[in-house]
């Protein structure tokens, strides 16, 4: 049985170290042959040895369940026809079975997740019946409910069961509401170790063991960014202002007092840049009457920036933010500040508020990748001369990979910004041609600072 995806690799079990005989020697031998047997990945061999404890002992020892998994994945790997399927009985029983004797170490949304993979791996059950399975490890073990396979699995099968018209559009939306949030709150433990082990391995001081810690931690990371990017390719168009406001003048009147279904809304509609519809104000007013929240007034003063009052807008955004008091929340405040701002074309202040978003949270990859789009979007205003305004995409691209390197999650979007970035800066011809190998660029436009030119 799998361990949480995190440090999987890390941790040693040391089964034999720690056994606990059941009145039967023969148990114990065999539990040392197989266990020698899965070490060496001899899976054929420890399958006797192996079903023997399970059956006559299966309290001896969790490697019964754990190695026990190994084994019956390749017997089902590579039989065929009614042992195959006799095989991968055996194994949704034994997940089962993990539950009876070590209840604490196998919780209810992993076993459950165990089942519905291989139930859909195999295609041994309909979308709808192993929908229903992760639907269950949701829904009662939501904190243990981490395997981002699992999860990209449970909201696609939200959006297959749409389309075939078992879910309504609002259950989608639900559902994506809840996934990300979710993924959220996974890679947030992540990048919170990845933070503390950075200035470690600036310094220098990091050791070895601290060093895998956080390779570890960076790759779990990028691949909560990789299934995210996947489940928002995955809800696709039915997200779009189009698809999202008649659904919205359909529910409110029923939903309106509803904080949970007008926050999400609200929500929503500020990411998909659906703020210029009535629709919009409308679901404001409606969560200023329920619970008026810090980001509440982030959409006010949006609302403010948009008619054109910069000082209404400015009290809002500073409402909004001295309102928040937890360091976390408050960044992602500073960030939706910093793109309303950007979006506006108040480049400055976007940069002010996105460092301050910074400041508040050093892992927000979100305000690094801001900051070089503005840095990028300046070119021409930032130089006299070609390469002078070229060489500004140097910058940006500095800032956009601290962006991945701070929050994994961002590693695809990081790496595309600096390609992008890179592709954009002065080639070595034109360093060779400009005489510039080694020296100083200096910006003399709002971005400020200076780039070293790379030596040839």
């Amino acid at each position: 049985m799998k361990k949480k995806f995190y440090i999987g690799a890390i941790a040693v079990f040391g089964f034999l170290s720690t056994m606990v005989a059941q009145g039967n020697p023969e148990c114990n031998t065999n539990l040392s042959i197989y266990s020698e047997h899965v070490k060496v990945k001899n899976y054929d061999a420890a399958y006797t040895p192996w079903k023997m404890v399970y059956e006559n002992c299966p309290a001896l020892n969790k490697a019964n369940f754990i190695y026990g998994e190994k084994i019956l994945k390749y017997k089902v790997e590579k039989a065929e026809g009614a042992e195959k399927t006799a095989f991968i009985t055996e194994l949704m029983a034994m997940y089962d079975a993990s539950r009876v004797h070590f209840a604490d170490k196998f919780p209810v949304a992993t076993v459950l997740i165990d089942k519905a993979l291989l139930m859909n791996d195999e295609k041994m059950g309909s979308d709808q019946e192993v929908f229903d399975v992760l639907d269950k490890a949701f829904k009662e073990d939501y904190a243990n409910f981490s395997n981002p396979k699992a999860l990209y699995l449970y909201f696609s099968l939200y959006v297959d069961l749409h389309n075939a018209g078992s879910k309504d559009l609002q259950e989608v939306f639900d559902a994506y509401d809840s996934v990300i949030e979710k993924i959220g709150i996974e890679n947030k433990k992540l990048t919170d170790k990845i933070t503390q082990l950075l200035p470690k391995e600036d310094a220098g001081t990091i050791t070895s063991k601290e060093k895998r810690y956080l390779k570890a931690y960076s790759q779990n990371s990028e691949i909560y960014g990789k299934i995210e990017g996947s489940i928002d390719s995955k809800l696709g168009a039915l997200a779009e202002c189009s698809n999202l406001i008649p659904l919205y003048q359909k529910s409110f009147e029923e939903k309106k007092t509803d904080i949970s279904w007008i926050k999400r809304a609200v929500n929503r509609m500020y990411n998909k840049e659906c703020t210029d519809d009535p629709m919009f104000k409308q679901l404001i007013d409606a969560q200023l009457a329920l619970e008026p929240t810090a980001d509440l007034y982030v959409y006010l003063g949006l609302l403010e920036n948009k008619a054109g009052n910069k000082s209404a807008a400015l009290s809002n955004f500073n409402k909004a933010i001295d309102l928040e008091s937890d360091s976390f929340k408050k960044s992602e405040l500073l960030y939706k500040v910093a793109t309303i701002n950007s979006r506006s074309g108040s480049r400055s202040s976007a940069r002010s508020y996105a460092q301050k978003a910074i400041d508040a949270n050093s892992s927000n990859g979100k305000a690094y990748l801001l900051i070089a789009n503005l840095y990028a979007r300046s070119a021409n205003d930032c130089g006299s001369t070609a390469f002078e305004k070229r060489a500004i995409y140097w910058k940006a691209a500095d800032v956009a990979r601290q962006a991945g390197r701070v929050d994994p999650s961002l590693s695809s979007k990081s790496s595309q910004a600096v390609n992008s970035y890179m592709g954009k800066a002065p080639s070595k011809e034109m360093i060779f041609s400009s005489g510039m190998s080694g020296k100083t660029v200096t910006f003399s436009c709002w971005v400020g600072g200076s780039i070293k030119v790379p030596n040839l």
